[in-house]
């Protein structure tokens, strides 16, 4: 097992990811678009580098960066938010175009149950992809474009909404009136259970696959968004009673279950 891992993107994920597999004994180099945290990157044990990514170059040395490395994550979310038109499918061709000129043999593509667009009932890695949102279609051609390629073996991971230390939905919904689905499952995971899915498949090597990262406890919306605002002291989000016709997406991380791996963190304060 190669001891050289990059870690693409180190913000609210990689950062403590990129820390968790320098304390396994995992030679680490890190990115960051900031020059101002490559010096905490290197205090920490990562070997740091400047770098960011966008439709029409790459700034800063991804060649040594990607010259060091046997395996890949690659954690860059969309940026297609209002007033962002940027294209992220371009970014990742253009990142992809640089890997296949690397020593990198292994990926691990960080991608979202964005993917599964509207579907309703229990969701697997086995259902067809199927997304309606601009971030999910780009997200889901990035994916195949890494899956297609015969050089390297990738695995993708698809996370539900992510929650941990000072991140989470109820920071946004609290007090939000007329929301709509609150009959629907929410599709969650803890920072601390990405981190694990990440290190328990480089350990175990599984390449080649693709995981669902949601934890396996899914309330309506409205019954756990109410509980965590009240546990909070803040206003709950008040949702619209719809005729519950339609049941809402329950992803499942059966890969990951199957394989006798577990969950360690609830999505419960």
């Amino acid at each position: 097992m190669s001891n050289k891992i990059g870690v693409l993107g180190c913000g609210w994920l990689g950062l403590p990811l990129a820390q968790r597999l320098v304390e396994k004994g995992f030679e680490v180099h890190g990115t960051t678009t900031s020059s101002d945290k490559l010096e905490a990157l290197q205090d920490l044990g990562i070997i740091p580098y400047r770098i960011s990514l966008s439709e029409n170059s790459i700034d800063g040395d991804i060649e040594t960066f990607l010259s060091h490395i046997d395996i890949l994550v690659i954690n860059v979310p969309p940026k297609l938010r209002q007033g962002n038109a940027e294209s992220f499918i371009e970014k990742i061709k253009l990142l992809h175009s640089m890997i296949q000129n690397s020593s990198v043999s292994k990926i691990l593509f960080v991608s979202s149950t964005a993917v599964y667009g509207d579907e309703d009932g229990d969701v697997t890695e086995d259902t067809p992809p199927n997304p309606v949102t601009e971030s999910g279609k780009q997200l889901l051609a990035s994916e195949q474009l890494f899956s297609n390629d015969s050089d390297r073996l990738t695995t993708i991971l698809r996370f539900g909404g992510l929650i941990g230390p000072n991140r989470h939905p109820i920071k946004q919904l609290s007090g939000k009136k007329d929301l709509k689905n609150g009959h629907h499952p929410v599709n969650l995971i803890q920072l601390e259970d990405c981190i694990h899915m990440i290190g328990t498949i480089i350990n175990e090597g599984y390449w080649g696959e693709i995981f669902n990262g949601v934890y396996p406890l899914h309330p309506s919306k409205k019954e756990y968004y109410s509980n965590e605002a009240e546990k909070r002291g803040v206003p709950p989000p008040e949702y619209l009673d719809h005729p519950a016709n339609d049941e809402g997406k329950r992803v499942k991380s059966e890969n990951f279950l199957q394989k006798g791996h577990q969950f360690t963190t609830s999505i419960l304060s």
